[in-house]
């Protein structure tokens, strides 16, 4: 029987006005198999002061002053304090739904912002109001496809980042479809094996530009055989390397994706983040979430509205495109204000300081004895190194000598990678850190002890 924290006179009182005879009567309709059977296994209350006691200790195992050099989503870039002075406006921090047009005129601005930054960043026609994340967004982005097409199979590159791929199978997984997984061959996406899985049953295809092992991919041949066939091309792109390589519309997308992080919104231990979703204009009436749009009122003023709402909670009910009823309203004003902080200009000199001091970092890294590239080609926005001994033995051990954050460890993601490195240096990252990171390694790979285990 369920817990229920009254005194009998309570629960007798409330039984006699909703005309039951007990409290089991109450939650009949709940199926007796997942009803509790027993009180929560909870610890005892604690007062306030003992709670926050209990919490400070806890956040101070946290660590928050490390060197990052990991990227693989979410980045450590600097973020201009002007951003956070603007986005703490209390018409901002606390707006809702603008669903009232003539009272968010000033969010509903913000948003269509926001949406114009993405469709110029990415090339694309139209762009909604943000996602809840890179993943959620790339999800959202198959199941336009197969609804869009009306077939039941979706190609899924392995160099997509394995948080995407994790979420899309998830999101698949109650539908009859088909996701196909399409190998690498030395990091980059096995193009004669799309060639070899495609045909007239394909939705769409899932590319990464760069992708998840920081190497440039070309899928403009792929795009026109995967067209062929009525399917459609999803590009998930890093908004900053895209201030510097073509747009996932030269490339030949229908679709473009990612996670917007980058954008001015800090790391904050794994979230919230932002997904970016912009599509050709021939799949706006298909494209998931909010659309904000500029049109004129009623005496020929310009103005902004919600428009093209295709959510279930709106007039589609179930033919809506998608089950996400909400946007990163937040999130997407943080990438508006950052974007338009720094401008074209700006954004690529982030791009072009956080490639250059990948390569400085990685050059370095290289001279180190028994450090070497993992995958030939070239990189944009992260290297992958391969390592004397496993990735995840030197992340832990950089992290506890040197308080340094070298990378990511492949070993988590991709079987038979457990000496891969993932790294990155953003434009934050001072000679000085690198310097740091350099002799770090250098020592771990001369430590017998670490060489050892």
């Amino acid at each position: 029987m369920p817990y229920i924290p009254n005194t009998d006179d309570d629960r007798r009182l409330m039984l006699e006005k909703i005309g039951l005879g007990s409290i089991e009567e109450l939650f009949s309709p709940v199926p007796e198999k997942i009803r509790l059977k027993s009180l929560l296994n909870l610890p005892e209350p604690l007062t306030e002061v003992e709670l926050l006691q209990e919490m400070t200790a806890i956040s101070k195992r946290n660590k928050t002053d490390l060197v990052i050099f990991a990227g693989g989503g979410v980045y450590d870039h600097f973020i201009p304090s002007a951003v956070n002075t603007i986005i703490s406006r209390p018409e901002f921090m606390t707006a809702y739904t603008p669903y009232q047009a003539e009272v968010s005129q000033g969010t509903l601005q913000v948003i269509y912002e926001f949406q114009t930054h993405i469709c110029r960043l990415t090339g694309m026609d139209v762009a909604n109001a943000s996602m809840y994340d890179g993943a959620t967004a790339a999800a959202e982005a198959a199941s336009l496809a197969l609804a869009h097409t009306r077939h039941n199979k979706i190609l899924v590159s392995e160099t997509v980042s394995p948080l995407y791929r994790d979420v899309i199978r998830t999101y698949l997984s109650g539908l009859d479809i088909e996701v196909i997984n399409i190998p690498a061959v030395d990091g980059l996406t096995d193009f004669d094996a799309v060639k070899s899985l495609n045909d007239d049953k394909t939705a769409g295809i899932i590319l990464a530009q760069p992708n998840f092992f920081g190497l440039i991919e070309d899928p403009g041949p792929v795009a026109d055989t995967i067209h062929k066939v009525g399917g459609l091309v999803i590009m998930a792109v890093d908004p900053i390397a895209a201030a510097v390589l073509k747009t996932p519309s030269e490339y030949g997308a229908d679709i473009a994706i990612g996670e917007g992080q980058p954008l001015g919104i800090p790391l904050s231990f794994g979230g919230p983040l932002l997904g970016f979703f912009a599509v050709k204009r021939e799949l706006i009436r298909s494209i998931p979430g909010r659309l904000v749009a500029r049109t004129i009122d009623a005496e020929g003023k310009p103005g902004f509205v919600l428009t093209l709402q295709t959510r279930e909670q709106h007039i589609r009910r179930e033919k809506a495109t998608s089950n996400i009823c909400t946007n990163q309203a937040l999130c997407a004003t943080t990438a508006a204000v950052y974007l338009s902080l720094l401008g074209r200009q700006g954004l690529k000199k982030v791009a072009l300081l956080s490639m250059e001091k990948t390569y400085r970092a990685a050059e370095a890294i290289l001279k180190i004895p028994g450090f070497r590239r993992y995958f030939e080609g070239s990189f944009v926005r992260e290297v992958t190194i391969k390592t004397p001994v496993p990735a995840k033995q030197l992340i832990e051990t950089m992290i506890d000598r040197y308080n340094i954050l070298p990378g990511i460890d492949l070993g988590r993601f991709y079987p038979g990678m457990d000496n891969a490195l993932l790294l990155t240096a953003t434009e934050k990252r001072t000679d000085d850190e690198i310097a740091r990171l350099t002799e770090s390694l250098k020592e771990l790979a001369s430590d017998p002890i670490l060489s050892r285990r």
